[in-house]
């Protein structure tokens, strides 16, 4: 009898342990956008085993702006995603919720053609621009830095594709855009100028990248969320330690472009560690960013929400600390 009650307990440990061990296998279909900055952190965490190790299998869909992915998550097509900064006013509306801090951003840049050399010049000038996107804020941001706003140029919205041929075919005299476009702009016109980029405003505001889900799934499938965020801090870790090569190599397969490109924007961001975004999260740190953004695009009337929601509302804090553990 006390070896069948032996034999039962040890059994009963085994079982246990499988359980914590075993993690129901979940596939996800993960939006990004074709640079360095969106798959940095997520291609660690694939090539490197750690989403497998949390049995997650993703499939990688590409899309060109952080409001095309929140409205494909609307459709149910994305489970989770990645935004950059001018998308984050969505989630503040309540249209998505955050889970996870990517890195601070220094991808985008407004860019002046021949003769603009400062924000001044661009009064009366065809200016080209992706509203909803980060494009539309640092155009904002920029404009009212030097006393203007957009009724004192000529905007023409258009997608992030369509703003680089406009800008190199001279269609437009300047431009709001992102990284790689920004880079490959500067790089063909040399008589282009940088005339502000996210640094430009960093005692002002911040720019920030994350990953993203709908609320609803948020409420649905936290644990998910929690593996996919520990598996992706892995993947942080890995490539904010200087695996600028062998990242930028994944990247540039996935996205099929050159190498060089792609290497070319490791200088994009502040590459944060999942570590740091973990004890950013737990000491207020992290917070305090997402309340920066969020009262700058207050200030910029950008949120509909009224009253404004507290950043717990739409951030959620508790998955990062907890996939930090």
């Amino acid at each position: 009898m006390k070896k069948m009650i032996t034999s039962i307990l040890a059994l009963v440990c085994i079982l246990l342990v499988a359980g914590v061990a075993m993690a129901e296998p979940v596939t996800l279909n993960v939006a990004y956008m074709p640079n360095y900055g969106s798959l940095w952190s997520i291609e660690a965490a694939i090539q490197k085993g750690y989403l497998a190790d949390e049995d997650i299998t993703v499939n990688l869909v590409e899309f060109a702006d952080g409001p095309t992915i929140i409205a494909a998550m609307e459709s149910g097509s994305i489970d989770v995603g990645y935004i950059g900064q001018g998308a984050h006013k969505l989630c503040i509306n309540g249209r998505a919720t955050i889970f996870a801090l990517s890195h601070i951003s220094n991808g985008d840049a407004l860019i002046g053609g021949k003769d603009i050399t400062s924000v001044e010049d661009l009064k009366g000038k065809k200016v080209a621009y992706s509203s909803g996107s980060s494009s539309e804020d640092i155009l904002l941001n920029s404009l009212t830095k030097y006393g203007m706003t957009m009724d004192d140029i000529d905007a023409f919205d258009m997608d992030a594709s369509a703003i680089v041929t406009a800008m190199l075919s001279g269609g437009v005299d300047a431009c709001a855009t992102w990284s790689p476009n920004s880079l490959k702009i500067l790089e063909e016109m040399p008589d282009a100028t940088k005339l502000t980029d996210n640094m430009t405003f960093a005692d002002e505001t911040v720019s920030l990248a994350s990953w993203i889900c709908m609320p609803k799934y948020a409420e649905e499938n936290r644990d998910v969320l929690v593996r996919f965020t520990r598996a992706l801090f892995k993947g942080m870790d890995y490539a904010a330690d200087a695996n600028y090569e062998e990242v930028s190599e994944w990247v540039s397969a996935q996205t099929a472009t050159d190498y060089e490109s792609v290497y070319n924007q490791r200088g994009d961001a502040e590459w944060l560690t999942g570590a740091e975004v973990a004890a950013g999260a737990a000491d207020g740190t992290v917070e305090a960013y997402y309340l920066l953004q969020r009262d700058t695009f207050v200030a910029n009337g950008a949120v509909e929400k009224d009253p404004v929601p507290e950043v717990a509302e739409y951030v959620m804090l508790d998955v990062m600390i907890e996939a930090g553990k």
